[in-house]
């Protein structure tokens, strides 16, 4: 975005802003005396909330645009120690998190293999069944209905 646009922008939202001030006015000049008051009260206290929080706030100290995206930096951009563990501490923790649920599916795949070969071993049968393509998912499901 160029300055020309940007002054632009910046001019349409200013317009806007006093066209919906004028409209709220506007509208509080034909409310009762009563409610004009409280909200007179309001706003004050609005206003003197805002100009602590504004002290408070941290200001951007760059803002980089392109296109519809922009970027805004807070302070040098230079991380110490602590900021460093903080932005490296989600990565180890997705990571192990992966190594964990790896190691759950062997475990489960080497258990069903177990029941498996557990199962051809205690039972009795001929040596074409051993051969059937159906006869591991005959056995998977034998072994889940007994358990």
């Amino acid at each position: 975005m160029n300055k020309s646009q940007t002054l632009t922008t910046a001019h349409l939202q200013d317009e806007f802003g006093e066209r919906i001030a004028a409209r709220l006015s506007e509208g509080a000049r034909q409310l009762p005396h009563d409610l004009s008051e409280r909200l007179r009260m309001v706003r004050r206290q609005a206003l003197a909330r805002r100009k602590v929080v504004n002290v408070r706030a941290r200001t951007a100290s760059a803002i980089f645009g392109q296109g519809a995206t922009a970027t805004a930096t807070f302070g040098s951009g230079k991380l110490g120690f602590w900021g460093r563990l903080a932005t490296a501490l989600p990565l180890v923790a997705l990571v192990g998190g992966l190594v964990l649920i790896h190691s759950v599916q062997n475990d489960n795949r080497v258990s069903e293999l177990a029941e498996v070969d557990a199962a051809l071993l205690a039972d009795d049968l001929p040596t074409a069944a051993y051969t059937d393509p159906g006869f591991v998912q005959f056995l998977k499901t034998s072994a889940h209905e007994q358990h």
